[in-house]
């Protein structure tokens, strides 16, 4: 086996700390990074200083070198900045899709090659299979997902030691190992922002708009605070009683309207969606593929075909419900993914 020197990418939580163990165990030469990519004194939600904490406390245990990587001014750019851009666009952004390719597989990475590194690790649910991404094994923690937009060479330049388990396994490693975080809880919520409800976040630097909410019909039927605060087939925060549950089914930032259906309201169904800023490659055209537009869901066989500008259609053979624009497609051949790109 070749003894590679690696830089694990530690986030305080047990996905990263077995990750370390392994490689470790594999006799690597193993050293141990923490990104601070937000820190808000204020949000109790932030963990920030928390996970540092476990962190240091995973490498002190392992007898691994630590340091930390400071990214706060570029995240608060590539992703904090993004996110309030396309929600302001009436898009619904995707920032933990983002803050790998741009952060932990751009920053990170880079900075580790500079270092010396030969590759970076870290704790994703994914496989790699001749450079390509490919699927976890444990399906209910699949992150193919979100490693969807990592280039060819950022790919190259990773590796994914728990990949191949299922959590359940991954739990008994840590126990087995004595991890000091071996028992601590999944973290949730917004990649290095933690969990605060979107309309919160969104709310510090978007200002209040009132708009109309309306049927498919045109008829008023109440106020929100907001449109860029809402996303296709939201259900929460439409304040209208007395009927069926309301879902968002098209929203207009121009003239600030929700429009709103129940349920089987065809307007909330599509079998087709553009793509744009594709990364990857469609090998032949004429094949099915399967596709994901949101995490979690079910792989979705589909048909895919060229614009003119670029992109791509992705023709599903089942209706598809709430696509949301500014989401990510990913495109699957099997378990490996072929490529991703923004719905338009």
């Amino acid at each position: 086996m070749e003894k590679l020197k690696i830089l694990v990418g530690l986030s305080g939580g047990v996905d990263s700390a077995v990750s370390a163990y392994l490689l470790k165990q594999a006799g690597h030469e193993v050293h141990c990074g923490f990104m601070i990519n937000y820190l808000d004194e204020e949000n109790e939600n932030c963990t920030t200083k928390i996970d540092l904490a476990e962190a240091r406390k995973v490498a002190d245990f392992l007898g691994l070198p630590f340091f930390t990587f400071d990214y706060r001014d570029e995240y608060e750019s590539r992703i904090i900045d993004y996110i309030y851009r396309e929600y302001e666009a009436g898009r619904t952004p995707n920032p933990d899709v983002f803050c790998n390719n741009l952060v932990k597989f751009d920053l990170f990475l880079e900075e580790a090659l500079s270092l010396g590194y030969d590759k970076i690790a870290t704790g994703h649910y994914a496989q790699i299979e001749n450079n390509y991404i490919k699927k976890g094994l444990d399906p209910n923690k699949d992150q193919s997902y979100f490693l969807s937009r990592l280039s060819e060479f950022q790919v190259s330049k990773a590796i994914f030691p728990i990949g191949h388990l299922e959590k359940s396994e991954v739990r008994k490693i840590a126990k087995e190992a004595n991890l000091p975080n071996a028992e601590r809880k999944d973290s949730q919520g917004l990649c290095f922002i933690g969990k605060i409800p979107m309309k919160e976040f969104l709310a510090k630097k978007l200002q209040k708009k009132p708009g109309k909410i309306i049927d498919l019909n045109g008829n008023i039927l109440g106020e929100h605070e907001g449109a860029f605060s809402f996303t296709i087939g939201q259900r929460k925060g439409i304040k209208i009683g007395g009927g069926p549950a309301l879902f968002v089914v098209a929203k207009d930032t121009q003239k600030n309207t929700i429009t709103v259906g129940t349920a089987e309201d065809l307007a909330l169904f599509s079998k087709k969606c553009e793509i744009i800023d594709f990364v990857g490659k469609i090998p032949d055209l004429s094949k099915k593929y399967s596709a994901k537009i949101r995490y979690r869901q079910e792989d979705q066989v589909c048909h895919i075909s060229e614009t003119e500008n670029s992109g791509y259609i992705v023709e599903f053979d089942e209706p598809q419900r709430a696509i949301a624009s500014g989401q990510i497609c990913v495109i699957y051949q099997d378990d490996i993914v072929i490529g991703s790109g923004i719905i338009k």
